[in-house]
């Protein structure tokens, strides 16, 4: 028999975001999160989400042991910018048994319709920035650090409980070439003289005032995108906190403007996938060494977190500064290879940015949607 329990306490808490250590124990595709970050992201007074937001947290035991887990996340302002009232579904893990998921999925489910909501959709967080979509192609791949991984029996069971697609995202592992691309660097040069614009390297600016623009930016540019809500004032605080340590003076970049906007930017990271498994999710002992080593460390592949150009310069050549500077470092530090990361299947700007790079589109995950 299965039994759902609220993940409430601090000990549960740990217990939820745990789970997963054991169902993908031995998994070499499994890459886990800071188990730290993920407990802070569920309570109250550590994630500034919950201004807008409300959550609960779901454990599946049989026999005394956890089966499974799920969580739902109530956030107001996506429904008051949708039009919707939806209930997002996220951290979702459970073992090959129908009655595990069932039981989970109509917890949730019940939850959603006590809050008068229509339709249950995930998996998504708490914003644009938190891991998202299910695993449904790419099985055989290791996951990125920010991305989920999940067994491909998931997808029966999301079928089965009536679940379809809303959206996709597509991954791509690109080839670097030798030597720059001397197309891109034409157009740099070119744009950068007729828009007035250059490249601020870290250590030329304090990097918080970079990563403050960055997400100014970030915020504007990504407005038009499947399901995002800008950031509070607050969560921008905190994800710029977590992404300080990512910003890589060898691999990132940041364009101004004459009056000292940026108005574009692209960051990425040595790849952290094999340093996040040693640590298995904990950073004590040693788990900061590790990652730390990672980020300072030679590496032959990048994960590209995030890219984006001011929507008022978008299709004028811009993105060009931005990739020929990545790329130019990027060669220079002897990485041969970069992880895009999930990116929607629609978004037609992003996708054609890489069309004059070796790739292979080797990862799908989806966004799924019931009605209720």
């Amino acid at each position: 028999m299965v039994t759902i329990k609220e993940a409430a306490t601090k000990k549960d808490l740990v217990k939820f975001m745990e789970f997963p250590l054991k169902l993908y124990r031995g998994n070499p595709y499994y890459v886990p999160d800071i188990l730290s970050s993920q407990v802070a992201d569920m309570q109250k007074g550590k994630n500034p989400a919950f201004a807008f937001c409300d959550a609960k947290c779901f454990l599946a035991y049989r026999d005394g042991e956890i089966v499974g887990r799920i969580a739902g996340i109530l956030n107001t302002r996506a429904n008051a910018k949708f039009g919707k009232k939806y209930l997002n579904f996220t951290n979702v893990d459970f073992i090959d048994d129908e009655e595990v998921v069932d039981a989970l999925f109509n917890a949730v489910e019940s939850w959603a319709k006590e809050l008068g909501c229509e339709a249950l959709h995930g998996p998504l967080g708490f914003s644009d920035m938190d891991r998202e979509g299910m695993l449904i192609e790419g099985f055989d791949r290791k996951s990125l650090f920010y991305t989920y991984y999940n067994h491909p029996y998931y997808m029966e069971h999301m079928t089965r409980r009536g679940y379809q697609k809303q959206v996709d995202w597509v991954e791509m592992r690109l080839t670097l070439p030798d030597v720059p691309d001397e197309k891109y660097a034409r157009v740099a040069e070119y744009v950068k003289k007729k828009k007035n614009l250059h490249v601020v390297n870290l250590g030329e600016k304090p990097i918080k005032q970079l990563i403050e623009d960055m997400f100014a930016l970030y915020n504007k540019t990504y407005l038009v995108l499947f399901g995002m809500v800008p950031m509070t004032d607050e969560q921008m605080v905190k994800y710029a906190g977590e992404f300080r340590p990512m910003v890589e003076k060898r691999t990132s970049s940041f364009v101004y403007n004459e009056q000292g906007e940026m108005v574009a930017f692209g960051i990425c990271c040595p790849a952290l996938d094999s340093a996040m498994q040693k640590m298995k999710g904990r950073t004590a002992p040693f788990g900061w060494i590790r990652l730390l080593k990672a980020l300072k460390g030679k590496n032959d592949t990048v994960d590209l977190l995030l890219i984006a150009v001011r929507p008022d310069l978008q299709g004028q050549g811009v993105n060009a500064i931005v990739l020929d500077d990545m790329l130019r470092k990027s060669i220079k530090s002897g990485v041969k290879y970069a992880e895009t990361g999930p990116m929607l299947e629609l978004n037609d700007h992003v996708l054609s940015q890489w069309e004059r790079f070796e790739s292979e589109q080797h990862k799908r995950r989806r966004c799924f949607v019931k009605e209720l």
